[in-house]
């Protein structure tokens, strides 16, 4: 487990937020009547992502007064706080308001900087994945990224297919999928938790908020795999990210950027 002594209070509130956050959310999919506006950025959002944001915060701010916050629909809170969590109620919400349960909500917290916990949760399929960077559960079974050393074995996930060709470089990452095994587009959040629980070998993303990434570093890496910025540098603030297995990883990274 993690090295700091603290993290199983914090561990079990956040698997409360995830629980809180998870109830009030769900009865908001698949709801045909729900009302979607579109953001500054054209992303959409609903009640249910501000809702879920906002009972997150005020538990926070109850039970752990001092620390900071960073969230996607509200802002900043005391970013620079020894503590601060970061949330995004619904990673996804394109999938979330197409009624496809391929969405999460992300949970971290960060100590002076790093993140040292992580939570996927999928309350509609029952999946609730935590990370400390050494280990990763999901509904309290350790998992493991699958062992695979060959694109042409490799499952290989993203979220928009439209957005590598705006961002990174467009024919490498083509190239790419023309050698995998498999590719698909189970991306957001999702993807990565199917990477952690060994369902998948390669999940990237060429354009992100620091809200999309944070959660998914300690639960990649507690999974043992290897998680980095498109060109293979520190994710903590980064605006992209490949995750693999270790023995795919450098390969990978290498490809995409054309080398």
């Amino acid at each position: 487990m993690s090295n700091f002594p603290e993290l199983s209070e914090y561990r079990d509130f956040m698997i409360e937020l995830a629980r809180r956050s998870g109830e009030f959310i769900t009865p908001h999919f698949g709801n045909p009547g729900l009302a979607v506006e579109m953001k500054g950025d054209a992303s959409p959002v609903t009640a249910a992502d501000r809702g879920a944001e906002e009972l997150m915060r005020d538990m926070i701010a109850k039970k752990f007064p001092a620390h900071g916050i960073v969230g996607e629909e509200f802002g900043n809170e005391r970013a620079d706080a020894e503590w601060v969590w970061v949330l995004d109620p619904i990673d996804g919400t394109k999938s979330f308001i197409s009624g496809v349960p391929l969405w999460g909500t992300l949970i971290a917290l960060k100590h002076r900087g790093e993140p040292v916990l992580g939570a996927i949760h999928q309350p509609v399929l029952g999946q609730l994945m935590v990370g400390d960077g050494v280990e990763t559960m999901l509904n309290g079974r350790a998992v493991r990224v699958r062992e695979c050393a060959r694109i042409e074995e490799a499952t290989v996930l993203t979220s928009d297919p439209l957005n590598v060709s705006k961002y990174q470089n467009g024919p490498a990452y083509d190239e790419l999928l023309a050698k995998a095994r498999l590719a698909r587009t189970w991306g957001d959040c999702y993807g990565y938790l199917l990477l952690a629980g060994g369902w998948a070998d390669v999940m990237l993303d060429p354009i992100m908020n620091p809200w999309d990434i944070q959660a998914l570093i300690p639960v990649v890496r507690g999974a043992g795999g290897v998680i980095t910025d498109w060109r293979g540098g520190d994710p903590v603030n980064a605006d992209s990210i490949i995750a693999a297995g270790p023995g795919l990883h450098a390969q990978v990274v290498r490809m995409v950027n054309g080398k």
